[in-house]
């Protein structure tokens, strides 16, 4: 028996809703990125991006292990000679909750070009209030 072909336009892309209040960073990033990358249907292949949409709330109430709040630095640089910036996960943190799971999440996706359209369905919001109640996620414990 052959494995049937599925057609994107066949498959139907839901919402999730996860809060992200006392979770791990980490354990949070690798459950969202297989739920954006759609491991966990049946009718996965690598090659198309069949992935559900996900949206986190509370995003500033997650928790790093350890003395990541301190140690785990995140670097950018602007292409200029001496532009380097860094910052810790603890200023990170004040200044954009929601940049430490994008952050998080963009490490776990492959770097192809299905990352930036993955990424584009995920949703994150550090208080409890988003705009996506029309589309009635669903909720996801991870």
């Amino acid at each position: 028996m052959d494995t049937p072909f599925v057609s994107i336009k066949d498959i139907e892309k839901k919402w999730f809703i996860v809060d992200a209040e006392n979770k791990v960073l980490g354990r949070l990033a690798t459950g969202i990125a297989k739920i954006l990358i759609g491991k966990h249907k049946p009718e996965y292949v690598h090659y198309m991006d069949i992935g559900d949409f996900v949206v986190v709330v509370n995003a500033d109430k997650v928790k790093l292990t350890g003395k990541k709040w301190s140690d785990k630095i995140y670097y950018r640089h602007s292409s200029y000679p001496g532009g380097l910036r860094q910052r810790t996960a603890l200023e990170v943190h004040k200044k954009h909750p929601e940049r430490l799971i994008l952050e998080a999440v963009k490490g776990m996706l492959p770097n192809n070009k299905m990352r930036a359209p993955r990424l584009k369905k995920l949703k994150v919001y550090s208080g409890v209030e988003h705009p996506h109640s029309a589309q009635k996620p669903e909720k996801l414990e991870i």
